[in-house]
């Protein structure tokens, strides 16, 4: 089955294809898990990275 693009789709037909999906992924045995309000799901490669600001000859000066 050809996929129509998403402009041509309503906002309606695509809110119903997102709930069709994840009643599939849920009946299927799949869990959502709530993430907090200003938590992230990245997890960090632990240390700081630094970084330098402006242009390597700005620098030396």
């Amino acid at each position: 089955m050809a996929r129509k693009k998403q402009e041509e789709l309503s906002s309606e037909t695509r809110q119903k294809n997102i709930d069709d999906q994840v009643a599939a992924f849920l009946k299927a045995g799949g869990e959502i898990q709530e993430i907090p309000k200003g938590q992230s799901g990245y997890e960090s490669s632990g240390g700081r990275k630094s970084i330098v600001l402006g242009s390597p000859s700005e620098k030396k000066k």
